[in-house]
């Protein structure tokens, strides 16, 4: 099986407003994307969880997008660009955004708690990098 949306043509700056579309219509608020060089390379909103504002970090991996990309022998060869990989990498994004709308809609989980692994502590890390770099201390 190919990467999901290998074949996208949307430009990442419309995938991204998308983004933005879904996220502040679930309550999402202070959206902004972050740039490097030029690239968009991640969004980061805030939801209040009990009157506290959390902040929350997704980011676009493009490089690694491309290089699954690469390693697929179904994604054609003239379609594994950089150009490509970012809009890929924000389709994906998109979709998976979506899918926790469809969670939180459903009322299987809250806004806040989906996008947890991706919650910034106060060293600027995600909650989920924080757990990984300390040897799941937290959950152990």
């Amino acid at each position: 099986m190919a990467i999901l949306n290998y074949t996208t043509k949307i430009d990442s700056i419309k995938t991204i407003s998308e983004i933005t579309q879904c996220l502040v219509k679930h309550g999402a608020g202070q959206i902004v994307s972050d740039y490097d060089g030029g690239i968009p390379v991640s969004v980061k909103f805030m939801i209040r969880i009990t009157d506290v504002p959390v902040y929350y970090s997704l980011p676009a991996n493009y490089s690694g997008v491309l290089k699954a990309m690469e390693r697929n022998k179904k994604v054609p060869r003239h379609l594994c660009t950089r150009e490509q990989a970012i809009r890929v990498s924000w389709r994906i994004i998109k979709d998976w955004v979506e899918a926790q709308m469809a969670i939180v809609e459903a009322d299987i989980a809250e806004m806040a708690e989906v996008f947890l692994p991706y919650a910034v502590t106060k060293t600027g890390n995600t909650l989920y990098h924080e757990i990984k770099t300390n040897n799941l201390k937290l959950l152990k």
